[in-house]
């Protein structure tokens, strides 16, 4: 696999705590270490972009301008992003977009001009994961606890939280399974940030 250009990162679970069809900007909350992830990525040239489903547009439970509210606010909190995808359909859709299908990933590949194996997408389901593999892309899972058992045992690349998943993803392609960092994050973010 090549360098890493683009990271794609799945919305709710994975950069903001989840709120189930959430359209209110301010029960965003960013999960521990986003700012520092994100950041990291960005002092080293990484572009860095969000993939979301959100199927509550289409169950009527928010509208498109709700999903961009909340969208907003993620970015002025983690941001600013490259690029954003949406889906806004639901399961039984068919629509190319909804992750597990490689849609989003795809389109953000070309909006950037970014290869496919030239991006990595972390999340925190197993459609995220599926979705990177049918795209061409490196795959990381970082569970949560909605994530299922089997999704964990299925993902190619698991690591324990959002920085870990980064300085893995930066590091080369991820040998191992279930990815670890021992360093305290401050630590790690320092000797990266210097080149070592």
């Amino acid at each position: 696999m090549n360098e890493i250009a683009l990271v794609l990162f799945d919305r709710d679970g994975t950069l903001v705590h989840d709120v189930p069809y959430n359209g209110d900007p301010d029960r965003v909350r960013p999960v521990d270490g986003a700012r520092e992830a994100l950041d990291l990525l960005r002092v080293r040239g990484v572009g860095t972009g969000v993939v979301t489903n959100q199927s509550g547009v289409a169950r009527g439970l928010l509208t498109a301008a709700d999903v961009r509210r909340v969208d907003q606010r993620v970015d002025e909190l983690l941001g600013p992003f490259d690029v954003w995808a949406v889906c806004p359909h639901g399961p039984v859709d068919g629509c190319h977009c909804r992750k597990p299908q490689p849609g989003m990933i795809l389109w953000a590949a070309g909006r950037l001009c970014v290869p496919p194996d030239r991006i990595a997408v972390i999340g925190d389901i197993g459609a995220d994961v599926e979705a990177a593999r049918r795209a061409g892309a490196l795959g990381v899972l970082v569970p949560n606890a909605q994530t299922r058992p089997e999704e964990v045992a299925a993902a190619p690349h698991v690591a324990a939280d959002l920085w870990t998943a980064v300085r893995a993803v930066l590091s080369g392609p991820p040998l191992g399974r279930v990815l670890a960092d021992e360093r305290p994050i401050a630590d790690a973010f320092d000797s990266i940030r210097r080149g070592r």
